[in-house]
């Protein structure tokens, strides 16, 4: 279950060089920050159950902030 959280900082690494390199300085420092954390956690050699758990708890994370953004932060109709 380790080897999967590298995974997991290796594509979140990957996404946060090609932000940099477009110039969306704000996303690529998020996806940064994910990539330490996932390979913070993947050497720390938890029980598979406890990394379930980690893993349900981020992406609770994920979707409350995601739809808390969607909902309240994002103006309908702003693209270009």
């Amino acid at each position: 279950m380790d080897r999967m959280y590298k995974v997991c900082g290796f594509w979140t690494g990957i996404f946060a060089v090609m932000f940099f390199l477009g110039d969306m300085y704000t996303t690529s420092l998020i996806f940064f920050a994910q990539t330490g954390f996932f390979l913070l956690l993947s050497y720390l050699k938890l029980s598979e159950r406890m990394y379930l758990y980690v893993f349900a708890g981020y992406l609770t994370v994920f979707f409350v902030g995601f739809t808390y953004w969607s909902t309240f932060m994002m103006v309908p109709g702003a693209g270009h």
